[in-house]
């Protein structure tokens, strides 16, 4: 097992995800702590309103930041995870809409409190996206992998294998963004999409694929080393 420590170089900034948001939450809230300040007595209540919405709007920058990202590591045949949060399934599965085939299933949760940028986690070549309708449960739940609103992108790496990445809406982030389109080049320090508060990223490799990450442990999108695949000279 690989140890999950990285000491990646980043950059922070707001994700253009949540420029309007936050134009917006910061109206609101100049418009309601206004009015509070000269309207509401005694000066307690109007304090509590300034104090409670500057720390919503901070929550609110936090989930937006979007920092870039280094991988200082091994590239080749290496699989990072796509998004920052905490291991919640690793299992064999059947992936019944695309790949047809018994893979390994990587699943990452996000909370609020994650960064929500989506990262690439291999290099190679986006073969194809697709937008799949669905129900909008917990993001937790092992059947939100085929039964949520969710956008999937398959991926040939460098070696010629296929790694699949899906992003599920939960039942508060029911807004995903997906940059990556067909064609495109994977590359692991670039975004292919963004989910908005609170979700999961499902990352489906081949059964033979070394996989250095268990349940519960804490991932860094664009940075944790989630598995390597086969050489395909060893094939």
């Amino acid at each position: 097992m690989r140890k999950l420590a990285h000491k990646p170089l980043m950059k922070v900034k707001i994700h253009s995800e949540g420029t309007n948001i936050l134009i917006v939450v910061m109206l609101i809230m100049i418009v309601i702590n206004l009015s509070a300040w000269m309207f509401i007595r005694p000066v307690a209540i109007p304090w509590t309103f300034t104090i409670l919405s500057a720390i919503l709007y901070g929550l609110i920058v936090n989930f937006f930041r979007s920092p870039r990202r280094t991988f200082h590591g091994n590239r080749e045949n290496v699989v990072v995870s796509s998004v920052d949060g905490t291991v919640v399934a690793l299992e064999e599965v059947f992936e019944p809409e695309v790949l047809r085939r018994k893979v390994r299933m990587l699943s990452v949760f996000m909370t609020v409190f994650n960064v929500h940028a989506n990262w690439f986690p291999i290099d190679g070549e986006v073969l194809m996206v697709r937008h799949h309708r669905g129900r909008f449960l917990s993001a937790y739940l092992p059947k939100a992998s085929i039964e949520n609103e969710r956008s999937t992108i398959l991926i040939r790496a460098e070696n010629g294998q296929e790694v699949l990445v899906r992003q599920i809406a939960g039942a508060v982030a029911r807004r995903i963004v997906t940059y990556a389109e067909p064609g495109d080049r994977a590359n692991i320090e670039n975004h292919l999409g963004f989910i908005k508060f609170g979700s999961r990223v499902d990352i489906y490799l081949p059964l033979d694929a070394e996989v250095y990450v268990k349940i519960g442990d804490k991932t860094m999108g664009g940075v944790t080393e989630i598995a390597r695949l086969r050489p395909h000279s060893d094939e």
